[in-house]
């Protein structure tokens, strides 16, 4: 197994957040690797287009103080430091490839839900990030595969 330095959590900070930081933690071990948190908010505007003449604004800053608290749980429970948690507005795998060059990850760790046919077609955020990554990326299998 390669042994990483840099380790990028993606999490959509959901009920599997648990079980993806797990994974990147044992992969980190006790070495000296620096494990990275990272939530992506999509903003408003991508889901209903520019069509909607609607100020998202005070919607979308609830969004962002709710995934910042949840956040902060997450990175207490497991000591993540605060210079090592991010959340960021954009495209979920724009974003997460973005933070990974930045940061000069050699791993990416994101959930999958292990989707196929035409559920897979639609896309997914771990596809996504598995197809424009520079580094590896493990995805862990996540939620119930229906």
């Amino acid at each position: 197994m390669a042994e990483y330095k840099n380790i990028l959590v993606a999490t959509d900070l959901g009920e599997d957040t648990t079980s993806i930081l797990r994974q990147g933690i044992a992969i980190a071990g006790s070495g000296d690797v620096k494990l990275h948190l990272i939530h992506v908010i999509e903003p408003l505007s991508f889901a209903y287009g520019g069509d909607i003449p609607m100020d998202f604004s005070g919607i979308q800053e609830e969004i962002h103080q709710q995934a910042s608290q949840q956040m902060l749980r997450v990175s207490e429970a497991y000591n993540i430091d605060a210079q090592r948690q991010y959340i960021v507005l954009g495209k979920p795998e724009v974003e997460i490839h973005v933070k990974a060059a930045e940061l000069g990850a050699d791993l990416i760790v994101v959930g999958s839900h292990g989707r196929h046919g035409l559920a897979l077609l639609m896309g997914s955020t771990a596809n996504g990030v598995l197809h424009g990554a520079t580094c590896d990326v493990l995805a862990v299998r996540v939620g119930q595969d229906t």
